[in-house]
């Protein structure tokens, strides 16, 4: 019998980035994915900012930037025609340091877990989750290995990152209601050549099949993700050849060579709970949606890091049990507004009919330009797809209100005269910002609770991402505000770490 403090099921970039947090932080992890090997094919392609911004802790962002691709911008074509160009130069504007970027899960994943592996940890690949029992101090899973046999894993939490169809989530018996799409969707991983292979997004908006060719780093690579709307969505066998047809001519895009080619079904459901006592679900595991916008990946690795820290803490016995609560108040919101979201834009985007021809051959292409011309309207859409307007501001953990800041709130990004905010993540921890001057008793009470004090001359640039002059904020170690606090009181970081039952 193997013990563990977390097993983890399943090793996509959920489980990878659940694990990697986890054994940073001292953690003992196992974890474990019924496939061969890692895949090869991936049809999560994009890396949004927040994520970028998270991949600080880990000393991971600049790794990922160095592999991946940055996105300048967006194309629409119709009717064989490049009708319209949004370029996505200052759509980050004050907000992030970080950019559209592309790095496909293949590669992303073989990032994680040559990190992982440096750390002394594998993944236990043939490895699956048959069954578990929760126990009143843990739970008792049993583990079918490579050759056939069943070994039993006591481990103190277990986590179901194994997707849609998860073990972990029907042993749970909770429900995971939503829909799916009736069209087939496809990934082809290809060599081309023609105007849209020019380094940016390029999306199809006629009658035929969706198209969006993606950018790829290297020369004439790209990542061609779409629908098919007729009749062929009911033959049980799909090749490329069937897809390649009249989406792909009007991009005016000769296809060298297909690497390779999939196709599946796309889902958007949302489960019932997150977790049930030792028992948790992340990832797909627990919300699937459709591929527009790119956020399914990144909300899988967001559900792993906001896991992440508090498992670490209640582990290491600086923080109740009742910490744990808050991963499904934070997360769950956020997973069903998203799939609301998302299921509005691919139907939108996948609709047939005369009308959603119309709406999507004449009125998009006209309108998009306009709107995108103000600055407001791009710095909206950035910090939606970015998900940098994820806050936390209901969860039990999140406290006062600073200038425009609240408890919950992403901490802003605040780069002014050299000093980089931004430069203070780079390690989960709990830590103080103020920006102007720290009083003496709260530099005291940073100096006797082995705190992290941060302090950034006061600056006009500070008002305008929403600081309040002196104020402090208290940071969790995921990088959103615990506690906003005007006034600079230590009691107020004292009362809140013992209403937390939090120890530093």
């Amino acid at each position: 019998m193997v013990q563990t403090d977390v097993l983890i099921a399943g090793a996509g970039p959920t489980g990878l980035v659940l694990a990697l947090w986890l054994t940073r932080s001292g953690v003992k992890v196992r974890i474990v994915d019924k496939t061969d090997a890692a895949g090869t094919t991936s049809r999560a392609l994009a890396v949004q900012a927040r994520t970028l911004e998270l991949y600080r802790q880990l000393d991971l962002t600049d790794e990922v930037l160095g592999q991946g691709h940055k996105v300048p911008g967006i194309n629409l074509w119709v009717r064989g025609k490049r009708q319209t160009h949004v370029s996505f130069a200052d759509f980050a504007g004050d907000i992030t340091p970080y950019g559209p970027f592309i790095f496909p899960q293949d590669q992303h994943e073989r990032l994680l877990m040559a990190r992982l592996e440096k750390l002394g940890v594998s993944v236990e690949r043939r490895t699956e989750l048959v069954s578990y029992n929760q126990e009143d101090d843990g739970v008792v899973a049993e583990l079918r290995g490579p050759s056939g046999e069943v070994a039993t894993c006591e481990t103190r939490y277990l986590a179901g990152c194994d997707g849609a169809s998860s073990t972990v989530r029907h042993a749970i018996g909770t429900g995971f209601p939503g829909g799916t799409y009736q069209h087939v969707f496809y990934v082809a991983d290809v060599e081309a050549s023609g105007p849209a292979m020019d380094g940016e997004l390029h999306v199809d908006l006629d009658e035929a099949d969706f198209l969006a060719v993606f950018p790829m780093k290297g020369q004439n690579k790209a990542r061609l993700v779409g629908t098919v709307r007729d009749e062929r969505e009911h033959r049980d066998q799909f090749k490329f050849s069937d897809i390649s047809d009249r989406a792909i001519r009007n991009m005016k895009l000769t296809v060298n060579k297909v690497n390779w080619f999939s196709t599946y079904h796309v889902h958007h459901r949302v489960t019932d709970q997150f977790r049930d006592r030792r028992v948790f679900l992340l990832g797909d595991a627990a919300h699937v949606h459709s591929p527009a916008g790119g956020q399914g990946m990144n909300t899988g690795i967001g559900d792993a890091i906001n896991l992440a820290w508090k498992l670490s803490a209640v582990i290491a016995r600086k923080a109740a049990e009742k910490l744990l609560d808050s991963y499904e108040l934070e997360r769950m919101p956020f997973a069903r507004k998203l799939v609301a979201t998302t299921d509005r834009a691919f139907t939108l985007a996948t609709a047939e009919g005369r009308l959603a021809d119309f709406v999507r051959t004449r009125i998009v292409p006209a309108v998009v330009p306009t709107l995108f011309s103000f600055a407001a309207v791009r710095k909206y859409m950035f910090r939606a797809v970015s998900q940098a307007t994820l806050e936390y501001r209901d969860s039990p953990l999140s406290r006062g209100v600073a200038g425009s800041v609240r408890g919950g709130d992403r901490l802003p990004w605040a780069p002014i005269l050299g000093a980089d905010n931004f430069d203070s993540l780079s390690g989960p921890q709990w830590q103080v910002h103020i920006y102007g001057a720290a009083s003496k008793d709260i530099s005291a009470w940073c100096g006797r609770h082995g705190m992290p004090l941060h302090q950034y001359a006061w600056h006009d640039r500070h008002a305008a991402v929403g600081f309040a002059k002196d104020a402090l904020y208290l940071i969790r170690p995921d990088a959103y505000v615990a506690l906003a606090d005007p006034e600079q009181l230590p009691d107020r970081l004292d009362r809140y770490l013992t209403e937390q039952e939090i120890s530093l």
